[in-house]
């Protein structure tokens, strides 16, 4: 059975209850209502497009809904925030299978039961390859968002997760494998379904964390996004740290060398772990391990190991690479 067999209505009734809800008005009207008791809403929203940002011969679609809602729920905990409510859209081709978007689906629901959110709403279209858009409302629960301009010199910088493993699971992608044993496996699941720290993101803002974001699009640049908000230079130190934990065990796993694995940690994206500067004396949250220090503003915005970086890019960037 295929999309265009179905009507919109039809559709929705084998996808709506497999979505876990949680409103004070739920889906079926032409809006949902759901409870602000912080009197802020956080809100985020992310697009994914087919040939883009996933590919159907590489990920299943419970692998898409998965990462659609961990990336969206990812951005609400890096406010220092926790998640109220997803809204699902789907813009789908009419060929498409009707078990792809119930996998869809699934995956979205597995995500959501595993990282504490809720579907409250969304839409369909038709489209020319798949498209899911996500938007993500969040609870401060009386704190203050936790922004990406509140760094300052002195400050530590602390990492939650293995940085790098999506990226290198997305290379054994590209490779054509598809699948394989430990640690590949591993390495495959890390880029299909990263699970974002989202309890850290509150635990963070509550300890006294001076900025936070979600690195999605390489520690580099987003490291570089920080520097700029906050007017400031990100000292990060490999050597020694966990980043280079992680730079040797992903050689170790896939059999690259030090340089590889080392762009892999520094620019590869979609590991969704937290990024975070925290003022002197204050201690991190179990989870974030030191990474660096805060410096004054300087030429360039982050140094590696006190250099510039000059290996191969910055990081995902969605109109060019690098």
């Amino acid at each position: 059975m295929r999309v265009r067999d179905l009507d919109e209505a039809e559709l929705l009734a084998r996808v709506l209850p497999l979505l876990p809800t949680r409103a004070l008005l739920g889906p079926g009207d032409d809006a949902a209502v759901v409870a602000a008791p912080d009197a802020r809403v956080v809100a985020t929203t992310d697009v994914l497009v087919e040939g883009r940002d996933f590919r159907r011969d590489w990920s299943s679609g419970a692998d898409v809904g998965w990462k659609a809602v961990a990336q969206n729920v990812a951005d609400v905990a890096a406010m220092g925030a926790t998640c109220s409510g997803l809204l699902l859209a789907l813009g789908l081709p009419g060929d498409l299978g009707v078990a792809w978007v119930e996998d869809f689906a699934a995956g979205a629901a597995e995500a959501c039961r595993a990282l504490g959110a809720v579907v409250v709403g969304g839409d369909l279209s038709g489209a020319g390859e798949v498209v899911v858009a996500v938007t993500a409302l969040g609870d401060l629960a009386g704190r203050a968002p936790v922004l990406r301009s509140g760094a300052r010199p002195g400050d530590v910088v602390a990492l939650t997760g293995r940085p790098g493993r999506s990226a290198a699971g997305l290379d054994l992608l590209r490779a054509g494998r598809l699948e394989g044993p430990a640690p590949v496996a591993d390495l495959l699941a890390a880029h299909r379904r990263p699970v974002p720290p989202v309890s850290l993101g509150p635990a963070a803002a509550a300890a006294g964390a001076s900025a936070l974001m979600d690195v999605s699009d390489g520690l580099l640049r987003d490291a570089g996004r920080i520097a700029a908000a906050s007017g400031v230079r990100l000292d990060l130190h490999v050597a020694g740290t966990a980043l280079g934990e992680s730079a040797a065990a992903l050689a170790a796993a896939t059999g690259a060398g030090a340089d590889v694995a080392g762009a892999w940690v520094l620019t590869g994206g979609e590991d969704h772990g937290l990024l975070a500067c925290f003022p002197p004396g204050v201690e991190p949250p179990e989870g974030f391990r030191a990474v660096g220090r805060v410096g004054p503003a300087g030429e360039h915005p982050v140094l590696v190991d006190g250099r510039p970086w000059s290996g191969p890019g910055l990081g995902w960037d969605h109109f060019r690479r690098g």
